[in-house]
């Protein structure tokens, strides 16, 4: 296990963490894409000997205790989007950029439809479609990491 690899991956789970415990507005906290979530993909997919079931399951935990939600709702819902995600891992590396962004999108989307159900069984109130936004955001944060450079290895682009 490269060393050099575990640091970068730490340092970007702690800004991923880090944006979680910004204070948002309002409206950008309808938004806000899910970070922790997108930085969990990243590395499933660039390096899978790094970042698993576990480590979604971990840092879900961490995300659960600072957001103060249900305890075990971003825990279950990372580690079941990441499950997802690890099925097909072998093969998203040789997707198409626009394949791997139709993926991580419903990555996304599942992901915001886990939690809108749990949010409800916990008494939570269903928003509108505003509520897939952060899904939205998050695919413009995986194209705009895509864009600068930070490739997961896919068809058509240089390793």
């Amino acid at each position: 296990m490269p060393i050099n690899k575990l640091k970068t991956l730490y340092f970007w789970v702690l800004l991923a963490f880090m944006s979680l415990l910004l204070p948002w507005s309002q409206a950008a906290l309808i938004v806000r894409p899910d970070f922790m979530l997108l930085v969990l993909i990243f590395w499933l997919i660039r390096a899978p000997n790094l970042c698993n079931v576990g480590t979604a399951w971990m840092l879900g935990l961490l995300v659960d205790l600072a957001a103060g939600t249900v305890f075990g709702q971003y825990a279950l819902t990372y580690t079941v989007t990441v499950f997802f995600a690890v099925t097909y891992q072998r093969r998203l590396v040789l997707f198409t950029g626009v394949q791997q962004l139709i993926y991580v999108f419903s990555l996304l989307l599942i992901s915001q439809v886990m939690l809108l159900i749990i949010k409800t069984f916990a008494g939570g109130h269903f928003i509108g479609w505003m509520y897939f936004l952060p899904s939205l955001s998050g695919l413009l944060v995986w194209l705009v990491t895509m864009g600068l450079g930070l490739n997961t290895g896919g068809r058509g682009r240089a390793n």
